[in-house]
């Protein structure tokens, strides 16, 4: 009976822990402004927020949300990932664009043992260069530049052993040229893990929020680039390999380009044109959604890791009809150097290119051992 009891109110302490959290989580979205809801089937501005926050992510596709390992990076997408391991564990990362375009992201993370929260801080920057400035007879009037950033402050917690929730709060500025905006972007993730079969199933709301201000005085405001994402890891249990599978846009069903032109269907061999039945455009829409990718976990403490992914959306939007070209493909390693892990990701975008990342991390707590 007196087992009864106590099971009873851990489940009591459960319940009332999830109502309370899913209650402030509703609480945040009602204080956003209703427009926000019609904003899911906008692209959006400040795309930059979609921007791989690690090589690690660069070489898995450019979204990782369903691990949660201690690496804090990955918090900037899924607050939710951020764990008790996460301690102390601080990063460095700069990714090389095309064309001479710049990004990267600097974070650290810290666990609060008496609230039993952990939180990070990061900025992710983007420096796009120094452009001519010329007036409509292309006479050179000078140059200007163009860079955006936000400020990122999240937070996770534990609610019930295998369960963790998490969000995130972001202070967006643009500036491009004698243009600047403002924005205000939340994060909101679930995630539960099971560790007896190494399997992490989580839900992901991104850039929930608003534009502060316009570009244009006169303009009107945008929306922000909000989509809803899930996704699944499984580590085997005798193979040193991690599979992860996200599908994106989950608020919305329909994400193939918008041709002015038309779909011209596929050009075969011959030069003709074949054109695309109904069953191929519904099974390229639906595989859009999705990214691949796999991590080969080498020695002990995980000292070499190759990593592999795949973005359908990527590939299908930047791949050239009857040139053939890895666009879409990524990969990658991480490499732990004593106390030190150097991460290194490749993304190829197109033919014309793509980026190479590359960031240094360590745990601070591992000095005082």
């Amino acid at each position: 009976m007196r087992a009864f009891v106590r099971q009873s109110g851990n489940w009591n302490r459960y319940v009332n822990a999830t109502i309370n959290t899913w209650i402030a989580g509703c609480a945040m979205a009602l204080l956003v402004p209703a427009g926000v809801a019609a904003q899911a089937v906008s692209p959006g501005v400040f795309q930059f927020l979609h921007l791989p926050a690690s090589p690690r992510i660069t070489a898995l596709g450019g979204h990782l949300i369903a691990v949660s390992d201690g690496d804090a990076s990955l918090a900037f997408a899924n607050p939710a990932t951020l764990r008790d391991e996460s301690h102390q564990f601080l990063s460095f990362n700069h990714n090389f664009q095309v064309s001479g375009m710049q990004s990267g992201y600097a974070s650290y993370a810290h666990h609060w043992k008496k609230p039993a929260l952990s939180t990070h801080f990061g900025i992710l920057y983007a420096n796009y260069g120094e452009f001519e400035w010329t007036d409509e007879y292309f006479s050179t009037l000078g140059s200007f530049k163009a860079n955006e950033y936000a400020v990122v402050l999240g937070v996770s917690r534990e609610i019930e052993g295998r369960l963790r929730v998490g969000v995130n709060a972001k202070w967006i500025q643009s500036q491009l040229a004698s243009y600047g905006s403002m924005g205000l972007a939340f994060d909101a993730g679930m995630l539960y893990s099971d560790t007896s079969s190494n399997v992490a199933v989580t839900v992901l709301f991104k850039n929930m929020g608003l534009q502060l201000t316009a570009y244009d005085e006169l303009g009107e405001k945008s929306a922000l680039p909000f989509e809803i994402q899930v996704g699944v890891s499984k580590q085997l249990k005798y193979l040193p390999l991690r599979f992860s599978l996200i599908y994106r846009y989950l608020d919305r069903w329909n994400i193939l380009y918008d041709d002015p032109y038309g779909d011209r269907g596929i050009t075969l061999l011959d030069g003709s044109t074949q054109e695309r039945t109904a069953t191929s455009i519904w099974l390229d829409n639906f595989f859009r959604h999705f990214v691949f990718n796999t991590e080969l976990l080498l020695g002990k403490q995980q000292n070499f890791i190759l990593r592999v992914g795949y973005n359908h959306l990527m590939r299908r939007e930047l791949a050239i009809n009857n040139y053939g070209s890895l666009s879409g493909f990524s990969f990658g390693f991480g490499l732990k150097v004593r106390r030190f892990r150097i991460d290194y990701g490749r993304g190829v975008y197109h033919l014309a290119g793509g980026n190479h990342h590359f960031s240094i991390s360590t745990h601070l707590s591992a000095f005082r051992r």
